[in-house]
């Protein structure tokens, strides 16, 4: 295969996230987004690189046997917003759950759950063929599989260069394009209806949207969020501060326009058209140049800039920022999945909510446990928190801002659990270290990123913890994107029960009981191994330096030198991936 080049295969499996495996005969793979296991797709090869090949998708030239004739979403396959519009939401959940139980195989340590004993000493253990098997939960499904979405951030564009006003989605593929999403499946009429208000308010004003590359233009940004128990709405529409002068010309001023774009809004409620109640309606000023909205100024237009929701009995107060799961009912399932790993706790019990957000678990949690402590880099969501739990009553939730890496020098009380819910890429390998120090007897791990949760859980259970229980909660159908829920148990040699157990050793090489893999890893596996999961590379020089330091045998002076000159010191990400890599191939 060349780069260029057009070819066509199977896909044999989807891995997460969103990467299809294409086999090629006589070539091998390459990997392809967008695709499913079971077609035959025909693709153009963009990149080829020590032996691994990536690949756009052209098209579909057989469909998998699954693959929905008619997608759910008119918008699916030009909008980029949705990846598995075209498949039923029972297949969605099957390839999520062997998604993350493909990245998890290999990580949950086979030793630890033979029965009767903590470990058998022999590694890979010859008594559990699949140790996740044992710990492993099914999948929770979303409560809804559409209309499910509590916020959306819409976009303003034009479908094509120079085309008419566009409000909605990024098109797949495209940074520049936006696809008008009035039919959009993962949110409810009340957000079609508010966008398409919206869009035709705009059109006619003859408004101009604010343009990446030049940094001209007018509108950026449509933000709606819904509470799923309340329906209340809360509407946000983004500017710079840049008014066009046909505005200007129609109006009078920004102000009298943004006037008659309330009352546009109001007429939604009047007319019937909403089913929710308009809480409020703000406009946020936002001159940045990166494609994100940056609050650098927001004005109450109409009623309140914050609505209510509710989740498990308790009441939640948010702001147009604040930080909160994206699907209300799917978030009761994903906090009554972590309550059910949490179990008991005890009236004397501290627990630290670490990466606490707006406190949603702390306040669940509250009830069961003496105090409980929740650490947020975020200062709003700090402050979000602190409101909520005395909005319902809490006066044993502490939340502090900062970071956790830097703020549990400065905590006094211990904990007694631990619940973690890191962001996308999980935590940092010295924040780790300290919330292993802590030597509690059992954490939760909430993760949206099963990569981020297999090279964490690695970690953990180096330290001494076992995966007792996993399960995933879906809260984000038709996407790629899925939440994994881990109880992690501390191993106490005191309570361990020691039984005799007979083991068929035949096959297995054996060095004083420790198991010995067939060939010692050369110094390209390494690599290899560290460039797939981490994705960057690290050199032989490095590798010889952290062998050094814990003591392996070198085959030979990687690090000579005369002594005049500076040599490079590793690291400490690459020093953490490289011990990884050690551990991994059983090296230490």
């Amino acid at each position: 295969m060349k780069k260029g080049q057009i070819v066509e295969g199977n896909v044999y499996r989807v891995d997460f996230p969103n990467k299809g495996r294409v086999w090629i005969e006589d070539d091998g793979d390459v990997i392809v987004k967008n695709v499913l296991p079971g077609q035959r797709v025909s693709v153009r090869v963009k990149k080829k690189r020590k032996g691994k090949a990536e690949g756009e998708l052209l098209s579909v030239l057989r469909p998998a046997e699954n693959q929905l004739t008619k997608p759910k979403c008119p918008h699916f396959e030009v909008c980029g917003g949705c990846t598995y519009q075209h498949i039923s939401y029972e297949d969605q959940l099957s390839l999520k759950e062997e998604q993350v139980k493909a990245l998890l195989t290999d990580v949950i340590k086979a030793e630890q759950h033979c029965e009767g004993a903590s470990s058998c000493g022999v590694s890979p253990c010859p008594m559990k063929k699949n140790a996740l098997e044992e710990v492993w939960n099914p999948i929770v499904p979303s409560p809804l599989d559409e209309e499910y979405r509590n916020k959306m951030e819409f976009s303003f564009g034009d479908a094509y260069k120079d085309g008419p006003l566009a409000l909605g989605m990024h098109k797949r593929g495209s940074f520049y394009d936006i696809v008008s999403v009035e039919d959009c499946r993962i949110v409810d009429s009340d957000f079609r209806m508010i966008l398409l208000a919206t869009q035709d308010f705009f059109r006619e004003c003859d408004a101009t949207f604010f343009h990446k590359i030049r940094h001209e233009g007018y509108l950026r940004h449509l933000l709606v969020r819904k509470a799923k128990r309340t329906e209340e709405i809360l509407i946000d529409l983004v500017t710079t501060t840049q008014v066009d002068a046909t505005v200007a010309q129609k109006y009078g001023s920004e102000e009298a326009m943004l006037k008659a774009y309330v009352a546009c809004l109001e007429s939604l409620v009047s007319d019937g058209k909403l089913v929710g109640k308009m809480t409020g309606i703000l406009h946020t000023k936002n001159d940045s140049v990166a494609d994100t909205i940056t609050d650098e100024g927001t004005d109450v237009l109409y009623g309140q800039d914050y609505f209510y929701e509710e989740l498990l009995g308790l009441k939640f107060k948010i702001s147009p920022f604040s930080f909160f799961q994206t699907n209300s009912l799917g978030a009761e399932k994903l906090y009554e999945t972590a309550r059910g790993f949490i179990g008991e706790l005890g009236n004397d019990a501290v627990v630290y909510d670490l990466y606490s957000g707006t406190g949603t678990i702390a306040q669940m949690l509250s009830p069961a446990a003496k105090k409980v402590i929740g650490v947020e880099i975020v200062e709003e969501a700090v402050l979000a928190a602190k409101e909520n739990a005395n909005l319902n009553g809490l006066t044993n939730c502490e939340f502090i801002a900062g970071d956790v890496l830097k703020v549990l020098d400065d905590v006094t009380e211990k904990p007694d659990f631990i619940v973690l819910d890191p962001p996308r890429d999980g935590i940092h390998p010295k924040a780790l270290e300290k919330i292993i120090a802590y030597g509690v007897d059992k954490m939760v791990y909430i993760s949206c990123k099963p990569t981020s949760l297999a090279r964490d859980l690695e970690v953990l259970q180096a330290h001494g913890y076992e995966v007792k229980k996993i399960q995933c909660v879906d809260m984000f159908p038709s996407t790629m994107h899925v939440e994994t829920v881990a109880l992690l148990v501390r191993e106490s040699d005191q309570d361990d029960e020691v039984v005799s157990i007979k083991v068929d050793l035949d096959g297995i090489e054996l060095d004083q009981g420790r198991y010995v893999p067939p060939e010692k890893p050369t110094y390209k596996d390494i690599k290899q191994w560290i460039l797939d999961k981490y994705g960057f590379k690290v050199s032989t020089l490095y590798i010889a330096q952290i062998k050094d330091k814990v003591g392996l045998e070198k085959r030979k002076n990687y690090n000579p030198g005369s002594g005049e000159g500076k040599v490079p010191i590793c690291p400490p990400e690459k020093e953490e991936a490289i011990m990884d890599a050690f551990r991994h191939y059983h090296l230490m």
